[in-house]
Formats: C-alpha cells, sequence, structure tokens
C-alpha cells in the first residue's frame, strides 16, 4: 500500500505498518491526525502556545523514540494522556521565583510543612504506583478518578466490555493501594 493512500487507514493500521516496515514516515502521518487534539490539550494545561506548541514536539520526539513494544489499544487515548501528563511534568518542573516581599507572606509553621511534605510523597507515590499496573488498569483508573468518565464513556473510548471495565477499575484500585502500601513500607524508618 503506498504511503499516499493512509487516509482510509485506521489507527491500528498504520501502527501495524510502522511496526512491520520500521519506517519512522507511517509514525509521523498518525501523530499528524492529532496535532491539533494534542495542541489543545496541552494550551489547556500551558496557559501558553510557545510552550504548548514545543510540547507537542516533545511529545512527539517521545513517541518515535520510546513507543512501547506491547500493542496500544487505543491509540489516541494513550497519546493524550502521553501529553496529559508530559504537560504536567512541565508545570511541576517549572521554577517559581518570587519577591521578598511575597515570601514575607507564606506562613512560617512547621505543622503546614510538614503537611505539605507528606502530601507530596503521597502524591509521587500514588505517581509511581500508578505506573507500575498494566495498561489496562492504568487507563480505566485514569479516566474513572482522575477525569471522571463513566463506564459507558471509558467503554467507548477502550473497546472494553462493561466486565472488563468494572474489573480493571477494582483490579486497578487495589494494586495501587497494595504498591502504596508497600512504597510507604519501605520509605519509614
Amino acid at each position: 500500500m503506498h504511503k499516499n493512500q493512509y487516509i482510509h487507514l485506521t489507527d491500528e493500521a498504520l501502527l501495524h505498518q510502522y511496526r512491520k516496515q520500521g519506517d519512522k514516515e507511517w509514525l509521523g502521518v498518525l501523530l499528524q491526525r492529532y496535532t491539533l487534539l494534542l495542541l489543545g490539550v496541552a494550551l489547556k494545561y500551558l496557559k501558553d502556545k510557545q510552550l504548548a506548541e514545543d510540547a507537542v514536539q516533545q511529545v512527539f520526539l517521545k513517541v518515535f523514540t520510546h513507543l512501547p513494544q506491547e500493542e496500544i489499544l487505543n491509540f489516541k487515548g494513550w497519546l493524550y494522556i502521553l501529553t496529559r501528563n508530559h504537560c504536567l511534568q512541565q508545570l511541576r518542573t517549572k521554577n517559581y521565583f518570587a519577591s521578598e516581599e511575597a515570601l514575607q507572606y507564606l506562613p512560617d509553621d512547621e505543622a503546614a510543612f510538614q503537611q505539605a511534605l507528606e502530601k507530596e510523597v503521597s502524591l509521587n507515590l500514588l505517581n509511581d504506583a500508578l505506573k507500575e499496573l498494566v495498561p489496562e488498569q492504568r487507563i480505566t483508573i485514569d479516566y474513572f478518578y482522575l477525569k471522571k468518565y463513566s463506564y459507558q464513556q471509558i467503554m467507548e473510548l477502550t473497546g472494553f466490555n462493561f466486565m472488563q471495565v468494572k474489573s480493571y477499575i477494582q483490579n486497578g484500585k487495589r494494586n495501587l493501594k497494595l504498591s502504596i502500601l508497600n512504597k510507604q513500607k519501605s520509605i519509614k524508618p
């Protein structure tokens, strides 16, 4: 099949062609389909056109250099999550500078500091535990708890049936809890 006929190919077919031939042009055709969607996602999080464009380019580079070997069940959803996570990471690592005057309004309270530190540790544990889940559990947990999607919406996005969605969410939640508990044990003295 000639590459100019890509318009009628599904995402899965384009991924298959890329993996079969190793030609990155197939992957480029697939990513081009979602450029505007990803730009919108990046703008939503980063609130700056130039930063959003840079983020989309960085996500494309990640896809070209680190595409998972396992089958991607929903490329569009996977790409959305990759972009969102990249933007969130950009926001986390962004340096904020405040003048001395602004710093005087920060509470000098050890308890508040300790609480903020514990919250940060908990969020890091959750992020690490999410990465350890199998893709189906990670996707359904993300859609259900973080994006507040219904079972029906998750079924439509992923192609999973009702029982699969229910099972992935229940097992993912249990696995998250166990993983976080194990990680907490390893950091406490």
